[in-house]
């Protein structure tokens, strides 16, 4: 599929959304994410006075919501133009990309239950901006740039990823060598990983899930598929509602985490018997297959906390029932198998927490988009010294994002003195006089 030449359904500046008339609902919505937003709005500001991404668009393939907007605002106020397509038609709000178009903030290809070609169609269009960079959620941009438009691969100065599944597709490329321009991996920050990951992906799947189903998780047998940053916080916060948790691992380190951490840990095949609740959060696909969900009781809940609907085998369980209702509830289909079970699918297996819920809550989203927002400035500044492949985030970016949020929040900490720094940059002993 090349560069799309379909009609501009969207109104304003090329875009393509569902209603513009939505516009003023989305501005109070951004409005309400931006009072808990302070770090991003600092940063803002400097990128206003410095015109950090002046001259430069961007082409961006993110979840459509009201703390994307946020980060858009800053990125613009940096100068930048902004080209925003989404990365899960099922989390987009419609509302937010009529905001963003009203106002001028984006031009943005985002429609709410879009269809695989008309997403495809959209990351296309952002793509035609001919970006200097890219920010991706899944690696479906940079996917689409190098096989498919790879005519644009010249101009691009770096890109940032913010998931753990896009950065595995990035060094992917990069160990076979066809990632043709440095890409930050935004999600391997320790602020992130803590924020995002453990505290926001924590609380927000497990909304979504209350939010589709109405259950009650306390004494509920919770099976979280995969301990890793977000399965770690879905894990904890679902104990601290009552839960008995379950968790399923492949890693033993991780495996070893979680029985240290107090949570029983056991194979698929044997949790399959017993869970109640299955969340996946790997990464990975098939996580949970025909095999598991024909030992699962009656009325089993399935849903996915990862970033493609590819954890939970759709295919099989499709092809096991015999019926399916639709929307049961809002964003929960039964499906009833020959034996006369029912299991049931939250978001058609997409990722739980932005399909049946808002997603991680602005605070959370402050400090991941502060980190991707200072990422962009220091490709920017640094790209001609940067050779193809994946980095990390500076050290100093996650520190500087740490201590906004910090500040931002009136808490303050200590400063090593000169003797402590001169102890602990010393590998000699280095003892305080003796007392006589």
């Amino acid at each position: 599929m090349g560069p799309s030449a379909s009609a501009d359904r969207g109104g304003e500046s090329g875009s393509d959304i569902a209603d513009p008339g939505l516009a003023e609902a989305g501005r109070a919505r951004i409005g309400w994410a931006r009072r808990s937003m302070p770090v991003l709005g600092l940063i803002g500001e400097r990128f206003a006075a410095e015109q950090s991404l002046g001259g430069l668009t961007i082409a961006a393939c993110l979840h459509v919501t009201t703390e994307t907007a946020v980060l858009v605002d800053v990125l613009r106020a940096g100068g930048a133009q902004v080209f925003l397509a989404a990365s899960n038609p099922l989390s987009t709000q419609d509302d937010i990309a009529a905001a963003l178009v009203a106002d001028g903030a984006a031009v943005v290809y985002a429609r709410a239950g879009a269809d695989r070609v008309t997403y495809d169609e959209h990351i296309h269009r952002a793509l035609d901006s001919g970006p200097d960079l890219v920010v991706d959620d899944g690696g479906d941009l940079v996917n689409t740039l190098h096989t498919q438009r790879p005519e644009l691969l010249g101009a691009v100065l770096g890109g940032c990823e913010s998931t753990t599944t896009g950065v595995i597709r990035l060094r992917r490329m990069a160990s076979e060598g066809t990632l043709a321009f440095p890409a930050v991996a935004a999600d391997t920050t320790a602020t992130r990983l803590m924020f995002d990951n453990r505290y926001g992906t924590g609380q927000s799947a497990l909304d979504g899930i209350v939010r589709a189903t109405n259950v009650l998780l306390a004494g509920k047998a919770v099976v979280v598929a995969g301990y890793g940053p977000c399965g770690t916080g879905i894990a904890q916060r679902a104990r601290g509602l009552g839960a008995q948790v379950i968790v399923t691992e492949v890693d033993p380190v991780r495996a070893l985490d979680a029985i240290m951490q107090g949570f029983r840990v056991m194979p698929m095949t044997a949790a399959a018997r017993v869970g109640e609740l299955f969340i996946t959060a790997t990464g990975s696909r098939d996580v949970i297959g025909a095999e598991h969900m024909a030992l699962m009781r009656d009325g089993a809940i399935l849903c996915n906390a990862g970033h493609f609907d590819v954890e939970v085998d759709l295919r099989a369980l499709t092809d096991m029932a015999v019926e399916i209702n639709r929307d049961v509830r809002p964003h929960t289909d039964e499906y009833l198998l020959g034996d006369g079970r029912r299991l049931l699918l939250l978001a058609g297996g997409r990722i739980v927490n932005l399909v049946a819920a808002e997603g991680n809550p602005p605070t959370v989203m402050d400090v991941s988009f502060a980190g991707q927002a200072l990422v962009l400035g220091w490709l920017a500044r640094e790209h001609g010294s940067l050779r193809p492949g994946v980095y990390g985030v500076p050290p100093a970016i996650d520190d500087q994002v740490a201590r906004l949020a910090l500040a931002s929040s009136g808490a303050e900490i200590d400063a090593l003195t000169p003797a402590q720094q001169e102890y602990l940059s010393s590998w000699q002993p280095l003892f305080p006089d003796s007392v006589p």
